[in-house]
């Protein structure tokens, strides 16, 4: 399971980032090379900053898809949490509350991830002026 994850998960990511290198215009690289930076100055200096507004919304979308799918899998889910569940409604017969704290950490989690996209998102977008 782990290997199907960490294969399923990578595509994604690699296709994300492929697509934001490729919405950079041509004319940004002729231009960087024209004032002549070399090729690996051009990626690191004019490409990926812009490339990375494009690309971080739907990484973020990945990892939040990453963080369910793994909790899926058992192997690679948050087996300490489940496990106090289990043990939880195995002694109390309180299913429901076990759920609703289940579906809490959950929550948690994805918004916490979401947060931290929007803010890094938000200090990244274009000002106009």
């Amino acid at each position: 399971m782990l290997v199907g994850l960490v294969v399923y998960t990578g595509s994604f990511i690699a296709e994300i980032v492929r697509a934001g290198i490729m919405a950079v215009p041509r004319g940004q690289n002729e231009a960087a090379q024209a004032v002549g930076l070399k090729r690996s100055q051009v990626l690191r200096l004019v490409v990926m900053p812009q490339a990375f507004r494009v690309i971080l919304p739907p990484l973020g979308n990945q990892f939040l898809n990453l963080s369910k799918n793994s909790s899926l899998a058992i192997a690679v889910g948050y087996a300490d949490i489940v496990q106090v569940g289990q043990t939880l409604f195995n002694q109390t017969g309180r299913t429901i509350q076990v759920i609703l704290i289940w579906m809490a950490f959950y929550l948690t989690l994805s918004l916490s991830i979401s947060a931290v996209v929007n803010n890094i998102n938000n200090r990244l977008k274009l000002v106009e002026r």
